[in-house]
């Protein structure tokens, strides 16, 4: 129980430890378009992106996939520019489609592959020669999955304040939240360019 704990606590201050803030700005960015009352869309779009998060992260830290983390920094932020970019182009929609909410579910899966191979190398490092990483890998991703679910709260109770008793429209939420991302992720891309 020792252990589980620790590595829960280790996911959990992972997800929020303001170091590693492009984690953080990607879920900014995913949760622009939803309101508090979508909180299980919002859910689902977390779980997707820790579902794709614990696939790579297990199969970088056991050497089934290797890719340069020059590579992988870069693509992280790509990932955020290119959710800001899909937020910007749906931003004057009033309410999401169907069909959207399905496309930023997969995105939120698919960017989750490769936020997953971020964390790779200090993940094999923490595993050492564990004979099994399920003791590690599974608390570890409950412990991301609930900083992230806390983090994502935060940013929607901020929104419905705003939205709700401040008057601000939605859709200046939505963009602002948005080119703010982009912004931030485009700077990020140049200083990771890969070559």
């Amino acid at each position: 129980m020792e252990q589980f704990l620790f590595y829960l606590e280790f996911g959990f201050t992972h997800i929020l430890d303001i170091a590693g803030y492009d984690h953080m700005l990607f879920l900014l960015a995913l949760c622009a378009l939803y309101r508090f009352e979508d909180w299980k869309r919002v859910l689902i779009l977390v779980t997707a992106f820790t579902i794709g998060h614990s696939v790579t992260l297990a199969a970088a830290a056991l050497n089934i996939i290797q890719i340069s983390s020059e590579l992988i920094e870069f693509l992280i932020a790509f990932t955020i520019f290119l959710t800001a970019v899909f937020n910007l182009t749906l931003a004057r929609n009033e309410e999401l489609t169907p069909q959207q909410v399905q496309i930023n579910y997969a995105m939120a899966l698919i960017f989750g592959f490769i936020h997953g191979m971020g964390f790779s190398n200090q993940f094999k490092a923490l595993i050492g020669q564990e004979e099994s990483i399920v003791p590690i890998l599974f608390p570890f991703n409950v412990g991301i999955e609930l900083g992230q679910i806390l983090f994502v709260i935060g940013i929607m109770l901020v929104g419905g304040f705003l939205v709700e008793r401040l008057k601000l429209p939605f859709k200046y939420w939505k963009f602002g939240l948005s080119i703010l991302a982009g912004l931030l992720a485009l700077k990020m891309m140049i200083e990771r360019i890969p070559w």
